[in-house]
């Protein structure tokens, strides 16, 4: 990609106030895109994520002078959570010479799946995507680390089950969701697992344009009288949700979210009303740990960053995940350049670095974010990682941890997993499947 192109973008991205500056040539920067969403009905999500994200790459650069001596260029191309337009930064983010996507949907991410393996550039979806995904033998360039969607449903009901699944015999679980793929996404296993353990599984989807006003779903959950509802939610929908709970005084301790039903901001709206509500999450906020002080340090007290943290934004649960999906990005990039001893990497150098990342406990000491994510490691075979999760509760002001760390019942996902990967390749043909990979 020629300096004027890549310029071009970066300029564009700047002047929207989502881009920070870096090196010109190209030569000295990787160039680290993301699909950001930061308008329309979700953005009350999407802005502490990206902002998280935007400040712990800045703060790599600031005080480090980026990654091994190479600047870290990030810039963003907003889509609104809007498919069509999702694609379209990433075919404009592909031609600026972006290394990787972020879709950060699970409906463009299935839009670009197909395109991996012909441009042969990573998709990083971490906690989101198709969660079948996982295998990495099958979908070479696509990650979704630290847990999937369906590691997410298994924790979910491990907890809510006080670890017998079969306790649930007998009981109805709704599952209020979005109606998108991202809302769809834990249905397979969650019906699979309530054949098995002999539970009701009743899915009561949120249209778009009905997020805001779910009246009409809280009526069927009144009269369905449900043990439990788990909540696959997303922006606007989630405000709507904990409003509606709140107003029909249903049972805030049988109401648990996945983790992008956990924002802070929602929560906020209904204050004591809402304790005893639960979500899942794969990261824990400290704002003290040594990471979050030199952000505040290089990035926010220089006033450099975007994030209301007059709000408390800096110290919430999505603004510090956004940190660590950056750090799951740096490591990548990190990996990458001590395999191919290269400084500046490209795609396919950075595929390999996501797929051989090792954030054990030691690692996430050495880069100051101790016990804000469970340690993981990804493989050829394995593009998630398998984390685990805390659940966090409401207590009327924030969320706070209240088990030790879950994990997901592998024995129950993983041949979903493989029927599911196949099932996309036969529908996709021809469709590479790496044969090589054994571990």
């Amino acid at each position: 990609m020629k300096f004027t192109a890549k310029t071009a973008l970066l300029a564009a991205a700047l002047a929207a106030g989502t881009a920070f500056a870096v090196p010109a040539m190209a030569e000295d920067m990787v160039n680290l895109p993301n699909l950001s969403y930061r308008t329309g009905p979700f953005a009350a999500t999407g802005i502490p994520l990206m902002n998280g994200q935007r400040d712990y790459m800045m703060m790599l650069n600031e005080r480090d002078g980026g990654v091994n001596g190479v600047k870290l260029g990030y810039d963003e191309c907003e889509t609104g959570y809007n498919t069509e337009k999702g694609v379209e930064c990433y075919e404009k983010t592909k031609a600026a010479g972006g290394i990787v996507t972020q879709p950060w949907s699970t409906g463009i991410t299935l839009q670009v799946l197909p395109k991996s393996n012909v441009d042969k550039i990573p998709i990083l979806a971490p906690g989101y995507g198709f969660s079948a995904m996982q295998d990495g033998k099958t979908f070479q360039w696509a990650f979704n680390p630290p847990s999937s969607y369906w590691d997410g449903a298994s924790m979910i009901l491990k907890n809510i089950s006080g670890g017998d699944l079969d306790s649930l015999k007998g009981k109805k679980i709704v599952l209020l969701h979005l109606d998108h793929p991202y809302g769809k996404e834990p249905i397979p296993l969650l019906e699979s697992l309530a054949a098995k353990h002999g539970f009701t599984l009743l899915p009561i989807p949120v249209g778009l344009k009905e997020m805001q006003n779910q009246s009409a779903q809280w009526l069927q959950i009144r009269r369905e009288k449900p043990d439990f509802v788990l909540m696959w939610g997303w922006g606007a929908m989630n405000a709507g949700a904990v409003t509606e709970a709140a107003k029909t005084k249903y049972p805030m301790n049988q109401f648990v979210g996945i983790w992008w039903s956990g924002h802070d901001g929602d929560l906020k709206l209904v204050g004591d009303a809402g304790k005893g509500y639960r979500s899942i999450s794969w990261s824990l906020p400290n704002s003290e740990a040594p990471a979050m002080k030199d952000i505040k340090k290089y990035v926010v007290d220089a006033g450099k960053s975007m994030a209301n943290t007059a709000d408390g934004e800096f110290d919430s649960v999505f603004y510090q995940r956004g940190v660590l999906i950056s750090m799951i990005l740096a490591e990548g990039v990190k990996a990458a350049q001590a395999q191919f001893n290269a400084k500046v990497i490209n795609a396919e150098q950075l595929r390999w670095g996501l797929e051989n990342l090792k954030l054990d406990e030691a690692k996430l000491k050495e880069l100051g974010l101790e016990g804000m994510i469970p340690p993981f490691s990804t493989s050829c075979s394995d593009h998630t990682g398998h984390a685990g999760a805390w659940m966090l509760e409401w207590d009327g002001t924030k969320f706070v941890k209240v088990s030790e760390l879950l994990e997901s019942d592998r024995a129950a996902i993983d041949p979903i997993v493989a029927a599911k990967a196949k099932e996309y390749a036969d529908a996709n043909q021809p469709w590479p499947v790496n044969e090589e990979c054994k571990m």
